[in-house]
């Protein structure tokens, strides 16, 4: 038991900056606190005392606002930042080395009695405010996008955001070979996790897939009104009003306009 606890303090130490020395973690860090009521309310679930149990998961939330059913399965060095608004459900079963932040929630889909909370494997990390639902799996070295839903499995080393979760990164030898421009690989960097999200730089998918589609429909305007003169100057009489042209700094509001920055440069219309 005293080893587990001098493994998560070392945690800390690893992951929150602001962690100055132990006895500010033992006192004034109520993630952990909770993580080591929950090992003990476990024990006593294992035990079938489980009133107990439930009892003392209820006095962990009511100190720590963090939640977490006596028969969730936690790996080691488990760490909860901050922790308030934290709910785990009673099948999930998370690996080692996880980190959540803030607002997560690891919740059930269904009141069918079995396995009906997400699994995290090792070195996951979840962002604030967060809902993982579902008997999904996240594979090793997955990261969760903080206020992202996500309802589907995600493969190791992704990154996935939005509502519903939509995988943006994933690391692999064939998408480093891919990646010959280094674009993504920078944007992976600056990227890394922001558990909370706020980074101007992060490459939404559905807005990417929209600028470029905006972009394509410019060109081909242009075509059409090139060709439209052409046949005009041979004494044709078509075309006789110009197309009107889409602007994509009308969609700044939308993020599309930032898209069509990112991917101008890798973006190759088929015409």
């Amino acid at each position: 038991m005293f080893r587990h606890i001098r493994e998560d303090i070392k945690s800390v130490y690893h992951r929150d900056p602001a962690a100055r020395n132990t006895l500010e973690i033992l006192t004034n860090y109520p993630g952990l606190h909770a993580i080591w009521l929950h090992r003990i309310s476990h024990k006593l679930w294992g035990w079938r005392l489980k009133w107990i149990a439930r009892t003392l998961s209820t006095f962990g939330r009511f100190i720590t606002g963090v939640e977490i059913h006596p028969g969730a399965t936690l790996g080691r060095r488990f760490f909860i930042d901050h922790g308030m608004g934290i709910v785990i459900g009673e099948t999930a079963q998370i690996g080692d080395d996880v980190t959540l932040y803030h607002g997560v929630t690891l919740g059930g889909t269904s009141w069918k009695a079995g396995k009906r909370h997400p699994t995290l494997e090792d070195n996951v990390v979840i962002g604030a405010g967060a809902k993982v639902l579902g008997p999904i799996t996240i594979k090793k070295g997955a990261k969760v996008g903080s206020n992202s839903v996500v309802v589907k499995d995600a493969p190791e080393n992704s990154t996935v955001i939005g509502i519903p979760g939509r995988i943006i990164l994933a690391k692999s030898a064939e998408s480093k070979e891919q990646n010959t421009d280094g674009k993504r690989a920078k944007i992976a960097q600056k990227y890394g996790f922001d558990a909370y999200a706020v980074s101007d730089d992060n490459p939404d998918p559905v807005a990417s897939a929209m600028g470029m589609l905006l972009e394509h429909v410019h060109l081909m305007d242009n075509k059409v009104q090139e060709m439209c003169t052409a046949i005009q100057e041979m004494g044709g009489e078509v075309c006789s009003e110009s197309v009107p042209k889409m602007n994509l700094d009308d969609f700044e509001a939308t993020g599309m306009s930032q898209a069509k920055a990112e991917d101008h440069d890798k973006f190759d219309p088929i015409i």
